[in-house]
């Protein structure tokens, strides 16, 4: 439990258990409970989803609460990776110098701009999701966004000598990924096929964003991680709204 524990500190809010100290292998194995994380998040998400939605409905406050509470629960932690991620990918630069912008801690015009459509594009997704299928959304896009997180980090060689990334990288191996996408699976697979459509679309997705990243960078680094895992989000609620409008739901 104590790996789960290292993620769950790491990637959200939530310190249940006091942790100090840590190594780069507990970091890199704790990457294996991602998925289980975004579990966490996503029963938080669907209770807070279930009760705002008896009092405001699917409304503009609605959308705008749900994506507070998400940014609220991780501390913004995947906003910070893609707003850098896009700083330095939009700036059409050498690798060398898109990775020295992407390390910068800095905010650049590119990374603000992209950050703004992105919540807008979330935002609006969340008003069009058809009713029957908003809460699964808000249940499954931390699941799915976690183990797209898990997909990049295996799939993908890190693009610098040393970093906070690559403890995640030197440690994912087989077990990693098995653990993960059991954990995914098994949350997922019962919500039936919308769920397993968004599951393929958050993958997909984050898997193409990572051979372009690799393409561009040489590799992947955490601000990609964090960039990818948001892309997943925003692309299983753009299949579910897809999914609905097809079948009509």
């Amino acid at each position: 439990m104590r790996l789960f524990f290292v993620a769950l500190q790491f990637l959200t809010r939530i310190h249940i258990v006091k942790q100090d100290s840590w190594t780069a292998d507990d970091f890199g194995r704790s990457t294996r409970f991602f998925p289980l994380v975004g579990l966490v998040q996503g029963c938080i998400y669907l209770s807070f989803a279930y009760m705002a939605l008896n009092f405001l409905g699917q409304s503009a406050v609605f959308a705008s609460l749900v994506l507070i509470l998400t940014i609220s629960l991780t501390g913004g932690l995947h906003y910070d990776g893609f707003m850098d991620t896009m700083d330095g990918l939009l700036s059409a630069r050498s690798r060398e110098r898109m990775l020295e912008i992407m390390k910068d801690s800095h905010l650049g015009a590119y990374g603000a701009l992209a950050a703004i459509c992105l919540l807008l594009m979330q935002w609006s997704l969340l008003r069009e999701i058809p009713s029957g299928l908003i809460l699964i959304a808000v249940y499954i896009m931390p699941i799915i966004g976690r183990m797209a997180m898990v997909l990049v980090i295996s799939a993908f060689p890190y693009a610098r000598p040393q970093g906070l990334g690559k403890a995640f990288a030197d440690m994912a191996d087989k077990k990693t990924i098995i653990m993960a996408g059991i954990t995914t699976i098994a949350a997922i697979l019962p919500l039936g096929a919308a769920a397993i459509a968004s599951l393929v679309a958050g993958l997909a997705i984050a898997y193409l964003f990572g051979r372009y990243t690799t393409a561009r960078l040489g590799g992947v680094t955490g601000d990609v991680y964090g960039a990818a895992e948001l892309l997943a989000e925003t692309s299983v609620l753009a299949s579910l709204m897809i999914y609905g409008q097809f079948y009509h739901l």
